[in-house]
């Protein structure tokens, strides 16, 4: 009797010391850096000793699939990434709470003509971004490579093997990128516009912060990047430079009550923290260099001097980023991106190397005939596998929403995405023997 009720003692102190502890611990699913989510942890906790903050780092497409296949009562706490269309997504699917009470009322409303926070409170801007070109200027002068100033430099033979990406189904900043040109060029011009930068790059990275590491210590000379990677390099004293071309987008970084979670009420507390003024100037730390969303003219000259300015960046960028129609074809995307270009690149890489040296003998010596291969070279390299007249088919984008568990969808699925595979190698080796065949005429 006596050892049952001591062991009945210890199990009962046990479960109250981890339901105590339970109890001041926020879980925070994120796809941010350390350097981000460290300095908020320390400055939180400091702040409010009686909460602990769990990071749990993965990038947004793996986040949406995890809040998914969790119960109520155990999923993490708090979403925070740079993708408001997979907000959108997780707001869509009931996976999300308002918390109205962690506004701060000193953030305007839009930045240009995009809102903030979700117009339904469902999540709310934590930090503003650009999409752009960050380089190496040493890479680029030792290798005699201008600087590029428009997604479309990309494309030019010059810049074949310096360029670098990561895949948009490992990134939610990468996503956001590929979208902003699709939304700026169109569906079309956009993917050929894409497929021919991909054809250029060294890599696709697995991650997206490999593609400004890499440009920072001078294994790659041009990343495609969210402008925070550009310009933490480049205010850390690396060698590096940043640009936001004529077609980006500037949206906000979200943050949002997860429904389900285990601890709203600190949850909301830490939310609360990262949009008071006190959190908002975290993101001036060098190693953050994020955009806030209180106007830089409110920190009393805390903002460091020619720090760049989210509303007049606005005011310039040609795309005005629709959430709807990105988050309606996330999915598509992503999956169309892997089977064309991750999956592929070597082949697209093949392609393109000799798509250029065709071109390059048919400008020194013109042949009519040399010239129509290398217009079909380029069709058979640089078009989408899917119309955009399929991608506003809602059978079609339902078909990549559905439960990927379910036998059937699975099936469906994999068969398409094997479909893409092939015909994407097929079109690449199509397109490198008529360049090859368009060259040989120009000798």
């Amino acid at each position: 009797m006596a050892r049952q009720t001591a062991l009945k003692v210890a199990v009962l102190s046990l479960v109250v010391a981890c339901s105590a502890a339970h109890a001041g611990t926020v879980s925070v699913l994120t796809s941010f850096p350390k350097e981000l989510t460290e300095a908020y942890k320390k400055a939180f906790e400091a702040a409010h000793p009686g909460i602990k903050i769990e990071i749990l780092n993965k990038n947004t497409t793996a986040s949406i699939a995890y809040i998914k296949e969790l119960a109520v009562g155990q999923r993490p706490d708090v979403m925070w990434a740079s993708a408001p269309d997979a907000f959108e997504v997780l707001a869509r699917d009931k996976l999300l709470q308002p918390a109205p009470e962690v506004k701060n009322t000193q953030v305007p409303a839009k930045v240009g003509n995009y809102p903030i926070n979700d117009p339904d409170g469902m999540y709310y801007g934590q930090a503003l971004a650009g999409y752009g070109l960050m380089w190496n200027t040493r890479y680029l002068q030792a290798n005699k490579v201008p600087a590029p100033r428009e997604w479309a430099d990309l494309t030019k033979p010059v810049y074949f093997g310096h360029v670098s990406i990561s895949s948009p189904s490992r990134s939610g900043t990468t996503h956001l990128t590929v979208e902003t040109i699709l939304q700026g060029e169109g569906w079309e011009k956009g993917w050929t516009q894409m497929l021919q930068i991909a054809g250029n790059c060294a890599a696709v990275t697995d991650r997206s912060f490999a593609v400004p590491d890499g440009v920072n210590n001078g294994q790659y000379g041009i990343g495609m990047v969210i402008d925070f990677f550009g310009l933490a390099g480049k205010y850390s004293g690396y060698p590096v430079e940043f640009h936001y071309p004529s077609v980006t987008a500037v949206v906000p970084a979200n943050i949002a009550l997860i429904s389900g979670g285990k601890n709203a009420d600190e949850a909301k507390k830490f939310i609360a923290y990262t949009l008071s003024r006190e959190g908002q100037e975290l993101l001036f730390d060098p190693k953050i260099s994020r955009l806030p969303v209180l106007p830089n003219a409110s920190f009393g000259g805390k903002a460091p001097a020619n720090y760049p300015d989210a509303q007049e960046i606005a005011k310039r960028a040609k795309v005005q980023f629709n959430t709807d129609l990105s988050s309606n074809r996330y999915q598509v995307v992503v999956s169309l991106f892997d089977q064309m270009v991750t999956f592929r690149l070597k082949e697209l890489q093949a392609a393109t190397r000799a798509i250029h040296e065709a071109d390059r003998r048919l400008q020194a010596k013109p042949n009519a005939h040399g010239s129509e291969l290398l217009r079909q070279a380029k069709s058979f390299a640089y078009s989408s596998l899917v119309p955009e007249t399929m991608v506003k088919d809602e059978k079609f984008l339902n078909l990549f929403r559905q439960n990927k568990r379910d036998v059937e969808v699975a099936k469906q699925l994999t068969g398409l995405e094997e479909l893409w595979s092939s015909k994407a190698k097929a079109n690449y080796e199509r397109a490198r023997d008529l360049a090859n065949q368009a060259a040989a005429l120009a000798k």
